[in-house]
C-alpha cells in the first residue's frame, strides 16, 4: 500500500493525499474520504519518505550515561513528555559511562541524520567532545553540565556542596569528602570545591587522606568509606557526592559499630527514594531532575522549531533535605 493506492481509492489526487498527511489544507470531503481509506487498510506513512521529503525525522537523541541511574531516569521522565506532546518521538543512547561511546553516539547522529535535535546527558567534554559538538548539524541542549556558547540547563551543585558541608560543620569538626572523578565538573570538581571552601569557611583542615574519590556505585561508596575510617578514625561526619556512595558509607558504619549520626553525619546527594528508607534515614540535597529534563526538552524544541535561536544557560534550584542522618 502506497500514497498512489490510498489517492485511488478515495477517488482523490495524489497530491491531495501528500496533503492530507503533511497537514495541508484539503477539503472536509475528500479529508473524510481519505481518512476512511486510511482506517480501513492501516495505511502508515513511510517515515524514510516523509524525512527525504521534508527534512525531518521528528526524532530527538537523548544521549543517557546511565540507564539505571535514579537522576538520569529522572530527568528523562521529564524530557519524554515534552517531546511526545510536541511530536517527536524519543532514541535513547545509553554509553554505560563511556566517554567515547557519547562522542560515537553524536557522529553517528551528525552523519546519518537520524535526529532533529541532540540532548545530551554529559559527563565530560574531552577535546573529542567539543569536535563532535561543534560537527552535530542538528541543535544540541546540554543536559546536568554547562558548556557556554551552547544552550545548558545544569545543577547548582557548588552552593548544594557548600550548604550541606555548612550543615553538617554546626556539629563536626573532622570531616571527611568521599567525592567521585573530577573530569566530571558538575558532580566531580564543583561539589568537591563546595565542601572544602565550606569548610575553609569555618576554620576546618581537611587532610588529603579524608578526600577520596569513589565511582557512582554503592559498593564504592562501602570501600572509601573504610579507606577513609581505616585512615581517620577519628572522623566525625562523611559528606557524599552522590546518594548511592552515601549508602554504601551507611553500610559500612553500621557494620562496623559507629552510629549515625551520633558518631558519625552522613550526607548525600540526590533524594533518591532509597534514601527516604534507609536507617538512618539520610540527609540529602534535593536537585529537581525531573524539571531539569522537562527545561532541556522545551529549549530543545524551541531550538528546532526556529523559535529560540540564542543560546540560554539554566541554573536549577535545590533544597536540603535534613533527615536523620544528620544532628
Amino acid at each position: 500500500m502506497d500514497i498512489n493506492q490510498i489517492a485511488k481509492m478515495a477517488g482523490v489526487s495524489r497530491a491531495t493525499v501528500s496533503r492530507y498527511l503533511n497537514d495541508g489544507y484539503v477539503s472536509q470531503e475528500k479529508r473524510a474520504a481519505i481518512k476512511r481509506v486510511i482506517d480501513k487498510t492501516g495505511y502508515v506513512p513511510s517515515r524514510q519518505a516523509k524525512t527525504l521529503r521534508t527534512g525531518k525525522t521528528d526524532v530527538v537523541g537523548v544521549i543517557i550515561p546511565k540507564i539505571n541511574s535514579a537522576s538520569v531516569s529522572r530527568m528523562v521522565a521529564g524530557i519524554t513528555p515534552v517531546l511526545n506532546d510536541t511530536g517527536y518521538q524519543v532514541l535513547l543512547a545509553n554509553t554505560d559511562n563511556d566517554a567515547r561511546r557519547e562522542v560515537d553516539f553524536m557522529r553517528l547522529f551528525a552523519e546519518r541524520r537520524q535526529v532533529d535535535g541532540v540532548i545530551l546527558i554529559a559527563t565530560v567534554f574531552t577535546p573529542e567532545h567539543l569536535d563532535a559538538i561543534k560537527g552535530l548539524n542538528v541543535p544540541v541542549v546540554i543536559l546536568d553540565q554547562n558548556l557556554p556558547g551552547y544552550s545548558s540547563v545544569h545543577q547548582d551543585d557548588y552552593d548544594a556542596l557548600r550548604d550541606i558541608t555548612a550543615l553538617v560543620l554546626k556539629e563536626a569538626r573532622r570531616p571527611a569528602y568521599i567525592g567521585v572523578f573530577e573530569e566530571d565538573v558538575s558532580a566531580g570538581e564543583m561539589r568537591h570545591r563546595g565542601f572544602t571552601d565550606a569548610c575553609a569557611r569555618a576554620g576546618v583542615e581537611v587532610p588529603d587522606e579524608a578526600q577520596v574519590t569513589a565511582e557512582f556505585t554503592v559498593d564504592s561508596g562501602y570501600t572509601c568509606t573504610e579507606q577513609v575510617m581505616q585512615a581517620r578514625p577519628e572522623t566525625d561526619a562523611i559528606v557524599c557526592a552522590t546518594d548511592s556512595i552515601a549508602y554504601g558509607a551507611l553500610t559500612y558504619l553500621r557494620e562496623h559499630g559507629r552510629r549515625v549520626p551520633e558518631d558519625v553525619q552522613v550526607t548525600g546527594v540526590g533524594d533518591g527514594e532509597l534514601s527516604q528508607i534507609v536507617t538512618p534515614r539520610l540527609t540529602t540535597v534535593h536537585h529537581h531532575y525531573k524539571t531539569s529534563g522537562a527545561e532541556a526538552a522545551k529549549m530543545l524544541v524551541g531550538l528546532m522549531t526556529g523559535d529560540d535561536a540564542i543560546p540560554r544557560e539554566i541554573k536549577m534550584g535545590y533544597e536540603l533535605v535534613v533527615r536523620a542522618s544528620t544532628r
